[in-house]
């Protein structure tokens, strides 16, 4: 299978175009911490890969991502291709920041990607999700390893 995991110039540390794009996508990532038990325990999330190369997620102040990062900020986010198409992954590993700000924002765009808001339903989820204190959560890119065909 050819994989990136070693390419040459900075894609070992940052995305590419071409990452940014596939991570532009409705797609779940697979978010691990540092600090869980061992072995690690990933859990789906809702991403956003930003212009300045981080990828960021929000969550609430006191959920179980946030608690174990106090412990240890390392943190890696996997994202896949659907079944049906040709293999592809991504995976961002780096230190985190939790950043108070922006995170309903985020949570709007969020929803619109992965969600039809005109479904009332999804509207109230949105609502609620909008309801609560958010924060994100940031990786910075210490590794970025992948694989396409």
């Amino acid at each position: 299978m050819p994989t990136t995991d070693t390419p040459s110039t900075d894609s070992r540390t940052a995305l590419t175009d071409d990452d940014r794009v596939f991570l532009a996508r409705p797609l779940h990532g697979f978010l691990s911490v540092a600090g869980g038990p061992v072995p690690p325990q990933p859990r789906p999330v809702w991403f956003e890969a930003t212009d300045d190369g981080t990828v960021q997620l929000f969550t609430g102040p006191e959920s179980l991502h946030i608690r174990r990062r106090r412990r240890d900020p390392r943190a890696s986010l996997v994202v896949a291709a659907p079944v049906g198409e040709r293999e592809r992954w991504v995976a961002v590993d780096g230190s985190t920041t939790v950043e108070t700000d922006g995170a309903h924002a985020l949570a709007q765009r969020l929803a619109q990607r992965y969600w039809d808001l005109d479904d009332p339903a999804r509207a109230a989820d949105l609502a609620a999700i909008l309801a609560e204190d958010q924060v994100r959560l940031v990786i910075h890119p210490e590794r970025v390893r992948r694989l396409m065909f």
